[in-house]
């Protein structure tokens, strides 16, 4: 669950810094910006929503 947690906060970092450089006229940067917002929120909700489920590492016996 702290993996899916870190991963959305890097996807909402991603966020602010897409909307401060599309401001900026920063094309580039919001390229590289965007794609990781993608690459990060898709991989925080669906482990968000696998460990919600069941799923995860089991730890122990």
């Amino acid at each position: 669950m702290a993996v899916g947690i870190i991963f959305l906060l890097i996807a909402i970092l991603c966020l602010i810094g897409a909307i401060r450089a599309f401001k900026s006229r920063n094309f580039f940067g919001a390229g590289y910006a965007v794609i990781t917002l993608a690459v990060f929120g898709w991989f925080s909700i669906m482990t968000i929503i696998d460990v919600l489920n069941g799923g995860g590492v089991q730890v122990g016996s």
